[in-house]
């Protein structure tokens, strides 16, 4: 499963539509090349922007990286340990390494500092010709919600799971240059391909989604912010918890509702925050609807089977807050550890001072609108505090991916420079 974030507030489109669902290509019997081609116009195209051409650049020495014996890497051990679950499989050396890091058992900080230093060279990335130096860091959360199993007048809205009539169509099985190029649909009439139900829709159609809901909220803002977000948890009126996650959207476009307030002025661009919009959207009840359905992507969730642990990101692990973020996976691989350098968003629009913000964290998402070489977004975990600063967060950052060395070039680095050993 992947994670969505449109920005997961930023602009950021949801997680690829382009991602495939196993067992939705027998709907293709049926369906003759030809009405497919002739839809495709019709139909939201997972076409991607081409890879970026920055990317990792020379080798950085540890005492470079601003706040690296700063951090407290013995945090950073369960996101390790995290990534290895899916990485120690990929090749011997990070068999090796994933080993060695369980068998450290939960060691110090200047023990896991020792590990990663001896056991990784870290690399700046670079930006592309066409790409911006000061790179961007934005950030997402997990929202809390207050919601029911059980429709009444409170809890009205509902969030659904992914429809059983929702098309994926690989147009690669069509044609050869169209590999990797996928769209979403239904199917109407005599297997006629029509786009699926734009968010108006949805919303606003004659109910066509009625028995595919997972559960009902109470506020409409909230749940638009928990499609952005991608992940959530509803607090139920039994007072036990629900956990649910980005399973499917409608192939739609997403659109910045934020765009639009800057666009008529209702909001100044150096004042636009995840909170601005939510407080436009609270104080304009009669035009919230409307502004809303600017954005025709809808997406679709499942029930997460645990209410303990984060989300699931694109790597297939749970996130872990401030220690997990997504990526470009064309410029950085999942799982890998990046050292992030970026800043925290000023507390309000008074202060310019932006204190510094250094860490450990690692690739272990994506989302669509975290496109490019310096990019990222960083979780920040749940509820209203980690929402805080995840609106707000637009910062400037460097990032310092972490590749694996051989476990003989290793042991050589393991050395002191002076190639003595000790003291």
């Amino acid at each position: 499963m992947q994670q969505i974030n449109q920005t997961r507030f930023w602009q950021r489109t949801v997680v690829p539509a382009c991602s495939v669902v196993p067992g939705h290509r027998r709907y293709l019997a049926g369906i003759g090349t030809l009405t497919v081609l002739l839809t495709m116009s019709l139909l939201t195209a997972c076409l991607g922007p081409g890879r970026p051409e920055g990317g990792l650049g020379a080798i950085v020495k540890w005492k470079n990286l601003h706040g690296w014996n700063q951090d407290r890497l013995a945090d950073a051990w369960p996101a390790l340990l995290s990534s290895c679950s899916k990485l120690e499989k990929r090749d011997d050396v990070w068999g090796d390494l994933c080993l060695e890091a369980r068998l450290m058992g939960q060691p110090n900080d200047d023990e896991a500092r020792a590990f990663f230093e001896t056991r990784f060279i870290a690399r700046q990335v670079v930006a592309g010709d066409d790409e911006n130096d000061d790179g961007l860091i934005t950030g997402y959360y997990e929202p809390m919600l207050e919601g029911s199993k059980v429709k009444t007048e409170r809890f009205r809205y509902p969030v659904y799971r992914r429809p059983d009539d929702l098309l994926i169509i690989d147009l690669g099985d069509l044609y050869e240059d169209l590999k990797g190029k996928r769209v979403r649909g239904r199917l109407e009439g005599d297997n006629r391909v029509v786009p699926y139900f734009s968010r108006e829709e949805i919303e606003n159609g004659g109910n066509p989604l009625k028995g595919q809901e997972i559960a009902w909220v109470d506020d409409p803002v909230s749940l638009f912010f928990l499609h952005i977000q991608g992940s959530g948890v509803i607090h139920l009126q039994d007072d036990t918890l629900l956990a649910v996650g980005y399973h499917d959207q409608n192939g739609h476009p997403y659109y910045a509702i934020g765009r639009r307030l800057i666009e008529e002025g209702e909001i100044k661009q150096e004042d636009m925050s995840m909170q601005a919009i939510r407080e436009w959207l609270i104080n304009h009840p009669d035009r919230a609807a409307d502004l809303l359905n600017n954005n025709p992507s809808y997406v679709f969730f499942d029930v997460r089977p645990s209410t303990e642990s984060g989300p699931i990101g694109s790597l297939g692990v749970p996130l872990i807050a401030q220690r997990s973020i997504a990526v470009d996976r064309r410029v950085i691989k999942l799982g890998l550890p990046v050292w992030l350098d970026t800043t925290l968003p000023a507390e309000d629009a008074d202060k310019k001072e932006t204190p510094p913000y250094r860490r450990l964290v690692f690739a272990q998402d994506t989302g669509g609108a975290i496109n490019g070489s310096i990019r990222a977004d960083l979780f920040w975990g749940r509820g209203p505090q980690a929402g805080e600063y995840a609106g707000r967060m637009r910062q400037p950052g460097s990032l310092y991916v972490l590749t694996p060395v051989q476990r003989s070039a290793a042991n050589r680095r393991a050395e002191p420079e002076s190639g003595k050993r000790g003291s």
